[in-house]
């Protein structure tokens, strides 16, 4: 699996040395839109994955490495940035795509999120609420970047996330003091229009969660994060070997399981190269 743990290691000190947002990011905002929309940015490839640690078999994976992406939920009443990459922007240099090696795993990403954000009219301190699927490294570069905008996170994950080692805390330590909304053991309707729902979806960390879409044209989406990493694992009897609860993430999957059948959702494993590949990517936009 993705050594989440000791990729935070290798992160610190590119989080700590992150440079204050540059006042130029801030120049374009973006209009208002009268429809939801979702941009998807390319935050980084992992390769080294070895999916027999998910539960899977020899073959059950053609493509083991795995894509984050990250994403942009842009609401006529507001926006969420969701999951916000695996590498920080402190450590892109000269235009350069940034590297990270850890173990087996080889991680890599194209280039920076926050002026990705900013060329579109969101500079991270106009984003107005942030969260995340959960708080492993792959998924949190950034998260300090988002120390000004609403936290939404579930009681059980914010507090695991700081019951952590100091160091991995570090790229998000930030959101320590910000305004948070502690998340119930239940859906929670982002914007009160049933468009942009967090539904609780625990077992990977104590509070995992998914988010549920309602596209104008698209149609009903699940964007997964970590529930499952690969399209096999939704075949698999067993939890991969890593959870933090491993029953939950099996009862997690099949109430998710049922919420596609009910809904008619397609899913989007966040991981999974064959999703990603065929979505819109930033700066054009899902919809």
């Amino acid at each position: 699996m993705i050594k989440h743990r000791n990729l935070c290691a290798a992160l610190v000190a590119l989080i700590t040395l992150s440079p204050a947002i540059p006042s130029s990011l801030a120049q374009k905002i973006a209009a208002p839109v009268t429809s939801l929309r979702v941009y998807l940015f390319d935050c980084g490839l992992i390769k080294g994955e070895d999916p027999l640690a998910y539960g899977l078999k020899k073959g059950d994976v053609k493509d083991p490495d795995m894509v984050v992406p990250c994403y942009l939920v842009v609401h006529p009443k507001g926006t969420l940035m969701w999951d916000v990459g695996v590498i920080p922007d402190s450590a892109f240099q000269a235009g350069k795509p940034a590297r990270l090696s850890m173990d087996s795993d080889n991680v890599t990403s194209p280039k920076p999120l926050l002026p990705q954000l900013a060329a579109l009219g969101y500079p991270p301190q106009n984003i107005t609420y942030v969260a995340f699927s959960h708080y492993h490294s792959d998924h949190i570069a950034n998260a300090n970047a988002f120390a000004g905008s609403t936290w939404l996170v579930h009681p059980a994950e914010r507090k695991a996330m700081f019951a952590a080692k100091p160091d991995q805390q570090s790229a998000y330590d930030q959101l320590r003091h910000s305004k948070t909304v502690n998340l119930p053991d239940a859906d929670y309707d982002v914007f009160g229009d049933g468009t942009v729902v967090i539904k609780f979806a625990p077992g990977h960390t104590p509070g995992h969660q998914v988010l549920a879409l309602k596209l104008p044209k698209t149609g009903p989406v699940l964007i997964a994060g970590d529930l499952w990493h690969y399209a096999a694992e939704r075949n698999a009897s067993s939890a991969p070997g890593d959870e933090a609860n491993g029953q939950q993430t099996l009862a997690s999957r099949a109430a998710m399981e049922a919420y596609l059948k009910q809904s008619g959702a397609q899913l989007w494993i966040e991981h999974d190269p064959r999703t990603f590949q065929r979505l819109k990517k930033a700066p054009d936009y899902n919809q």
